[in-house]
């Protein structure tokens, strides 16, 4: 038989189903995440550097190439000569190369770039381009009128090692192989000719180099900050994707949870309950014989059996019930004002059979001047027959159980119930707190229980605005105490005036 697969959502957090979302938001997320972690050198960094290079020199094409045929018109008026133009047209053409190859790595995708090729690439444009200046530092004015032809020389590559510092700083290496040469052959002229002012400038370009190489160095770091804020701004804007799917998957889950859980209540509760009434009515008619004596004492046993069992999972089924429909928010509270001291008191009547037993002392200490409390009256029984029927529970066979009522500190009103039973280990306390969960000591000394009374005392107080504290100590006993706030508290109104009075006053 060929393995079946579920229709429904796995177990994990995330939906299966919908791998090409959550795929692609965890390919986003691998990819910023080593974005951020790469430094310069790293292929991806250098591809982004690379793209920003070209990008550069695609939108100031256009500025170094003016300043050629300024230099080549300026040169002609002057009276250079065609070498002049010669050379203009070498330097252009090296440019347009550039430019060109600029623009053609701006339209290629990132990822199909080869970093070390590309690098290599521009590295000989700019080469060619700083053989261009070269060959203007060579050009000679034997004819032209400028006495200081020299200086002009060294100005004009000032400006251009200016401009090519702002617009290739992202490429490290392109001012060196494009000024390189060119102020080498500037500083040779200079020393053959050996004139103080040409020496002066030979000496201002030589420094000028790498003082536009620690500027351009520091462009490149700016530039690869740049990078690395957008990386992480790309890391946070994935993560939060991821985490908004995580959370409308969590939600659904949590929708379709809810669902079932309603459902399987709503049939629990008719499934389960129906036969159960009828379970427990002919079993308490068979062990009482209503309907005549039975022969055999051993099925009479039997039926007392299984109406206790019976009662024991309707009390089970109810208990799951009020707890579900508490977690729900769907438990609805019947406030009015209500005694607490006659509720606790009536609940003790009720636990006294029960308590005798097993021979078990119940003391009641309460204080006898407490005023209303605006509650549930049925939700304060639960609550205080809950806390009784542990204490019983788990208290040993001639033990005492002591109940008290009164005042808090804070102007409350409490209900204490506490015990001489087998207490509870401090780091069992938790356990013992959630739904379900029973302490070792009790599960092996005492009777079998739900484990959702605590819980459901907890709801119940929760509902009302109070608090609950459980105070244990192993082989001392436990103390638990149910606190109601002040705001639950009503006060006396003063008595209305009998006629008698009224008429006095008046």
């Amino acid at each position: 038989m060929p393995l079946q697969r579920s229709n429904t959502a796995d177990k994990f957090i995330v939906d299966r189903r919908k791998r090409h979302r959550n795929s692609d938001v965890a390919r986003a997320v691998r990819k910023t995440r080593d974005r951020l972690s790469q430094q310069a050198g790293n292929p991806d960094f250098d591809r982004e550097l690379l793209k920003l290079h070209a990008g550069a020199m695609t939108s100031g094409a256009v500025a170094i190439p003016l300043l050629v045929l300024a230099i080549a018109a300026a040169g002609w008026l002057a009276g250079v000569g065609n070498e002049i133009g010669l050379w203009a047209l070498f330097t252009l053409i090296c440019y347009t190369i550039v430019a060109f190859m600029a623009r053609r790595i701006e339209r290629t995708e990132a990822a199909e770039l080869n970093p070390l090729q590309t690098r290599r690439e521009f590295l000989l444009g700019h080469f060619l381009c700083g053989l261009g200046w070269g060959w203007f530092v060579l050009l000679g004015c034997g004819a032209c009128q400028v006495d200081q032809f020299q200086v002009v020389k060294a100005v004009v590559l000032l400006f251009a090692m200016a401009g090519t510092a702002l617009m290739a700083s992202s490429l490290s290496g392109a001012l060196l192989a494009t000024f390189a040469v060119p102020v080498a052959l500037y500083a040779y002229v200079a020393s053959k000719l050996w004139m103080p002012v040409e020496a002066v400038l030979a000496g201002l370009l030589v420094l000028s180099l790498p003082f536009f190489v620690y500027v351009a160095r520091q462009l490149n770091r700016a530039s690869l900050m740049v990078l690395s804020f957008r990386s992480e701004k790309d890391a946070l804007i994935a993560e939060l994707e991821t985490a908004k799917s995580m959370s409308d998957e969590a939600r659904r889950r949590a929708e379709d949870a809810n669902l079932a859980k309603s459902r399987f209540l709503a049939s629990m509760s008719h499934e389960l309950r129906t036969p159960l009434n009828a379970i427990l009515g002919f079993s308490e008619v068979m062990a009482n014989e209503v309907l005549g004596p039975m022969s055999n004492p051993t099925y009479r046993d039997y039926a007392h059996d299984v109406h206790d069992s019976g009662q024991h999972l309707l009390d089970l089924i109810n208990e799951i019930l009020d707890l579900s429909r508490i977690e729900a928010g769907r438990y609805q509270l019947n406030e009015e004002p209500v005694m607490l001291l006659n509720i606790v008191e009536d609940c003790c009547h009720m636990m006294e059979l029960k308590a005798r037993n097993k021979d078990i002392r119940v003391i009641q200490d309460f204080e006898q001047t407490l005023p209303r409390l605006f509650a549930d009256e049925r939700a304060v029984r639960q609550i205080t027959l809950n806390l009784l029927s542990n204490a019983i529970k788990f208290t040993a066979t001639g033990g005492e159980i002591r109940v008290r009522v009164g005042w808090t500190a804070g102007g409350g009103q409490y209900i204490s119930v506490k015990d001489n039973g087998p207490g509870i280990p401090e780091d069992e306390i938790p356990v013992v707190l959630s739904a379900f969960g029973q302490g070792s000591i009790a599960i092996k000394s005492a009777e079998q229980g739900t484990g959702l009374g605590l819980p459901i005392v907890q709801g119940l107080l929760a509902m009302h605005g109070g608090e609950f504290e459980l105070h244990s100590k192993l082989r001392e006993g436990t103390e638990a105490i149910a606190i109601f706030p002040l705001s639950r508290v009503m006060e006396e109104l003063p008595a209305l005036p009998t006629a008698a009075v009224a008429a006095r006053r008046r």
